[in-house]
């Protein structure tokens, strides 16, 4: 196992193909060079950005996205045909990503195929896109769920083949981040080339499951924006990328900063609102109520923050409601130029915890001025 965590981890974003399958979830081509500049000014190193057999309008939005020049590399999901290679070939893709059925449920049900064809037409589409100049990424789709000699007879034989990385897929997210470590490592003993770790977050284990992948020797780590994707999602760039950074002690230098610009605008695009609560770029999870927590806060943001909310381009709020304290009605009140005395804000309190159980929500600085205002009229 590795001692140390790997400080050159690459980032492929999937939000404009895995995040688009979402159901219901669609991308015009304007939001799609969007986010894809935006992808590359924060630093993602690799961007896949869609599905060439799909036809000419994607071919088309490929090509667009090409044209921009960006520093990330840029690579499309292919099935595993020739022609799908051709295709993003024609695009002008120098990255493809060939998607493998490898458990026995999506040979039969997927493929309708044995394990012997599938590990012969790999061979064959791997030699005919590295003929065609393409790095290849080969994805070992449902690897969790596959047979465990026969995902390592796999790995072998793209390597041998002439595949540049493979990609395990947690396709359902049924891995935990003890597994997922485990799985990882026994592939390195069988293979050389790099591995792409790209979880699904059907159990909430997507992230985890990332971290454990990367610590125990995967170099790439695929994610989508605000874990974007099929069913409950994929493991989120924001999370990853501020989990390494802050956990891991690797920061791979990203423009956090830009996090929530990049959030707000992807849900905007896909019509999915961002929980208030989501890890990293949720509105709330800088907002603080608690009186206890408030007083830690203000005497120093550490004690209840585990780093800086400008640094993913939040801002931090203290808000009043049932739950606040009194240093929290001082604070407040302070801002505005107005300094309570003990009595004015034990009163104060008393009436924000009787109007935030009637309205069940906290209080505006306008809600609390009218309460300051009802106080000082008596």
């Amino acid at each position: 196992m590795i001692s140390k965590w790997d400080p050159n981890i690459g980032i492929v974003d999937t939000t404009l193909r895995d995040g688009e399958q979402s159901a219901g979830v669609v991308f015009n081509r304007e939001e799609k060079l969007h986010i894809a500049r935006m992808l590359d000014a924060i630093g993602v190193q690799e961007i896949e950005v869609g599905i060439p057999a799909m036809g000419n309008d994607e071919q088309a939005t490929i090509k667009a996205i090409i044209g921009l020049g960006l520093k990330a590399e840029i690579s499309t999901w292919n099935r595993v045909a020739i022609p799908d290679i051709k295709a993003s070939a024609e695009c002008g893709v120098k990255r493809v990503s060939i998607a493998v059925p490898v458990s026995d449920i999506h040979l039969k049900y997927i493929l309708n195929k044995g394990r012997d064809w599938v590990l012969e037409e790999t061979k064959k589409v791997i030699e005919y896109a590295k003929e065609e100049g393409l790095y290849v990424c080969v994805g070992a789709v449902d690897a969790t769920r596959s047979a465990e000699d026969f995902l390592m007879q796999f790995a072998r034989v793209i390597q041998d083949s002439g595949a540049n990385r493979l990609r395990f897929d947690d396709s359902v997210g049924i891995l935990d981040p003890f597994q997922t470590s485990e799985v990882i490592n026994k592939l390195r003993t069988k293979i050389d080339i790099d591995i792409e770790i790209h979880c699904h977050n059907d159990f909430g284990m997507a992230t985890a499951n990332t971290l454990a992948a990367v610590r125990a020797g995967a170099r790439y780590a695929s994610v989508t924006v605000n874990g974007l994707g099929e069913r409950a999602g994929n493991a989120a760039l924001e999370e990853v990328v501020m989990a390494l950074k802050h956990i891991a002690g690797t920061d791979l230098g990203f423009d956090t900063a830009r996090f929530r610009e990049l959030s707000e605008y992807v849900a905007k695009a896909a019509l999915r609102a961002i929980s208030v609560s989501k890890p990293i770029v949720g509105g709330d999870i800088f907002a603080h109520e608690s009186g206890v927590h408030v007083d830690g806060i203000l005497k120093n943001p550490l004690t209840y923050e585990p780093f800086a909310p400008q640094e993913v381009g939040l801002e931090r709020e203290i808000v009043i409601g049932k739950h606040s304290g009194s240093h929290a009605i001082r604070y407040v009140f302070e801002k505005r130029g107005i300094n309570l005395t003990k009595e004015e804000s034990d009163d104060i309190l008393r009436m924000v915890r009787i109007m935030a159980e009637n309205t069940k929500k906290t209080l505006s600085d306008d809600e609390l001025m009218r309460l300051y205002q009802k106080l000082i009229a008596h």
